[in-house]
């Protein structure tokens, strides 16, 4: 009965078309982001944001990025990582190479070179799809974790090979303590969220679901296939190649290429999948889930064994969440292939009726 549109006229085609055109979740949604601003700083302690909230808006951004090439566009891509390793990359570069080099645009900087990378490898999908292309997008995860890993100029001639970064400042405002991370990370998150839904409910969001649905009916009705297709995958690298920056300067400090492998693509195209293929909003229900899934497994199998008599080990506890992780998967492409989102939208649905039959 609370989530009702009864009353709710709308007056001018703006505002049918706003992006919460009700108005209980125009008010949820602005409720979330205060929540998450002002009151989770207040009750979260440190534990939690290093190891939970720092790293699910990071992922969720880069999940964004994913959804808006595999889910909106319907291009394969196995290559998500390495985007994240030239976005964390070239804005260390950027960041130390230049003086008094503001953060935000070193971050920015990642992104676009990211962006480049991105449509680069982007080329092969004008001309192959599905199986081809997932394998043309692995090739850029082979090369650039060869680059960053062989060639000195990336990682301004480090011995080691590991890069550091410290002392991140943003208008004089020392980002040092975790709280200070995570709303760092949040403002990133909120504003490329809102750009990204905007984009997608857009004319170039729509040539995208063209694209994706039938490319060829989309060329008869004058989609220009090359344009759609390589502006998914500069968007999406972009916003990748920004996260992959975030996730090197703010969550780990310091890394290696390994930090980016074919691990970290797999990890963000599972996001989505769980999450919901085609929905901005599936990005952080899926992010959630596989961070929050870890750490729930480390605590209750060994918990569990404990009361049965049976002795777990680290090790069969890492083996399980990889288990557990593919059964879901098969799962979800089986029974919801449109994830977690749908089954939000389906009880969105239930919930304008309620409690009249339907």
């Amino acid at each position: 009965m609370f989530y009702r549109e009864n009353g709710q006229f709308k007056t001018s085609y703006r505002a049918d078309q706003q992006i919460f055109p009700i108005a209980q979740d125009r008010w949820a949604i602005l409720g979330i982001i205060a929540f998450a601003a002002i009151g989770i700083p207040l009750l979260a302690d440190d534990y939690l944001f290093r190891a939970i909230l720092i790293p699910f808006l990071i992922l969720s951004l880069a999940a964004i990025g994913v959804n808006i090439l595999v889910g909106y566009c319907g291009q394969i891509s196995l290559g998500s990582g390495a985007f994240m390793a030239v976005g964390a990359y070239m804005a260390y570069n950027t960041f130390v190479r230049i003086d008094d080099m503001p953060l935000i645009v070193a971050l920015l900087s990642g992104g676009f070179f990211a962006m480049l990378a991105g449509v680069v490898f982007g080329i092969p999908s004008l001309r192959v799809k599905g199986l081809y292309l997932a394998v043309a997008t692995l090739a850029a995860q082979f090369f650039f974790d060869w680059a960053f890993a062989r060639i000195d100029w990336f990682t301004n001639n480090s011995t080691s090979g590991s890069v550091a970064v410290s002392n991140l400042t943003l208008l004089g405002w020392r980002i040092d303590t975790p709280v200070e991370k995570y709303l760092f990370c949040l403002g990133f998150l909120v504003v490329f969220g809102l750009l990204a839904k905007n984009l997608v409910r857009g004319a170039i969001g729509r040539e995208w679901m063209a694209i994706r649905d039938m490319d060829v009916a989309a060329a008869v009705i004058g989609i220009r296939p090359m344009y759609a297709k390589l502006t998914a995958f500069a968007v999406s690298s972009f916003i990748i190649g920004v996260a992959g920056a975030l996730w090197a300067f703010v969550h780990l400090g310091s890394w290696e290429p390994l930090a980016f492998g074919i691990d970290r693509s797999f990890q963000l195209l599972f996001i989505v999948i769980i999450g919901g293929l085609g929905s901005i909003m599936g990005c952080f229900f899926g992010a959630a889930f596989i961070i929050v899934l870890p750490i729930f497994l480390n605590q209750f199998l060994p918990w569990a064994g404990g009361v049965f008599g049976i002795s777990i080990s680290t090790a069969m506890v890492s083996h399980a969440e990889f288990m557990i992780f593919g059964a879901l998967i098969v799962w979800f492409l089986i029974k919801e292939p449109h994830g977690l989102a749908k089954l939000w939208s389906v009880g969105k649905q239930k919930l304008r009726l309620w409690p009249f039959p339907h």
